[in-house]
C-alpha cells in the first residue's frame, strides 16, 4: 500500500537497521567538523572513523544545524503530506531551521501539508516515534490523529543512558575539569535521562558494570506494559556491551521488540565512545 504521509528527521536520529528499511524516512544530514575537515554525519565520514578521530582529538568535533536549504530539498517529494521531526529545541537550532525552511517552501507550495515535531528528544528517542508514527499511517491514520498521538508519545517515552567517560562533558565545558577527570580517575560513570528535551545526570556508580545495571533498573522502574512496547539499545563503538544488554533485557522482560543501533556523530558528540542509551515506547 502507498503511503500518503512522508517521513522526514534529521542526521541526529539513531535508527536500528530494522526502522530505517520499514520506514526509509527522508534524513538531512548534520555537518560534524574536526577542525577544518567538515563530513555530514553518517553520509561522508561513518561511526567507527568518527569514533577513531574524535579519540586523538583535543577538542570536541563541532556539529552544525542543517542550512533551510537541504530541508527544502527532501520537502520536494510527491507526497502531499510530510511530517518532519527534529533533534530536541533545546540542544539545537535544526528545528527552527526546519520551520524556516517549512515557511520558505510553503509560498510556492501552499497544496502541500507540513508538519514540523520538536522531538523535545534525539537518537534512538526520534527513531521510536518514527516507528510508531509510521506504524499509525499503515494504519490509515490521518496527520491530525498522528499529531495527537505524537504528543502521548512525548510523554510516554522513558530513555536513559549510561556514559563510559566524562571526557567530552570536560571537552565541551559541561562539568567542571577538576571534577570530571576525579570522577574518571575514581571510574565513576554517570547515568542520564533524557526527558523534555534535556540530558539530565540523575545519579552514578562505580564500574561500568554496575552503572549500566542501574540504568536499567530506572528503565524497568519506569516502564509498564512491557509486552505492548519496543526497546532500543544504542552503543557508542560498543557493540558487543550492548548485545549483552540485549541479552540480560530479553531475560528479563517480555518486550515486543528489542532492537539495536549505533550511536552516529551527532550524538556520539555528546555521550563519548563508550555511552550505552536504552530508550522504550
Amino acid at each position: 500500500m502507498k503511503k500518503n504521509i512522508r517521513i522526514i528527521t534529521d542526521g541526529s536520529c539513531d535508527f536500528p537497521k530494522e526502522i530505517l528499511d520499514r520506514v526509509n524516512p527522508g534524513i538531512v544530514g548534520i555537518n560534524v567538523a574536526f577542525g577544518e575537515e567538515s563530513y555530514i554525519g553518517g553520509v561522508e565520514i561513518d561511526e567507527e572513523t568518527f569514533y577513531n578521530k574524535m579519540r586523538g582529538c583535543k577538542e570536541l568535533p563541532k556539529t552544525s544545524s542543517p542550512s533551510p536549504d537541504r530541508f527544502i530539498e527532501l520537502y520536494n517529494c510527491e507526497e502531499d503530506e510530510l511530517l518532519v521531526f527534529t533533534l530536541t529545541s533545546k540542544l539545537s537550532s535544526t528545528y527552527s531551521n526546519a520551520v524556516l525552511a517549512k515557511n520558505m517552501y510553503l509560498e510556492e507550495n501552499p497544496h502541500k501539508r507540513i508538519e514540523v515535531i520538536d522531538s523535545q528528544s534525539g537518537s534512538i528517542g526520534v527513531a521510536l516515534m518514527i516507528l510508531k508514527c509510521n506504524e499509525l499511517i499503515e494504519n490509515g491514520k490521518t496527520m491530525d490523529e498522528i499529531l495527537d498521538a505524537i504528543d502521548k508519545f512525548k510523554e510516554d517515552i522513558v530513555f536513559f543512558g549510561a556514559l563510559d567517560t566524562l571526557e567530552n562533558a570536560i571537552k565541551g565545558g559541561r562539568v567542571n575539569p577538576i571534577a570530571g577527570k576525579l570522577m574518571n580517575a575514581l571510574n565513576f560513570k554517570v547515568i542520564i535521562k533524557i526527558e523534555e528535551g534535556l540530558v539530565k545526570p540523575i545519579d552514578k556508580a562505580r564500574g561500568g558494570g554496575n552503572s549500566l545495571k542501574k540504568a536499567l533498573e530506572y528503565v524497568q522502574n519506569n516502564v509498564k506494559d512491557s509486552n505492548e512496547k519496543t526497546v532500543i539499545i544504542a552503543h557508542a563503538n560498543c557493540q558487543e556491551k550492548a548485545f549483552k544488554i540485549k541479552q540480560t533485557v530479553e531475560a528479563n522482560a517480555n518486550f515486543k521488540e528489542v532492537l539495536i543501533a549505533s550511536i552516529g556523530p551527532i550524538m556520539g558528540t555528546f555521550t563519548s565512545e563508550g555511552a550505552i542509551l536504552v530508550a522504550v515506547l
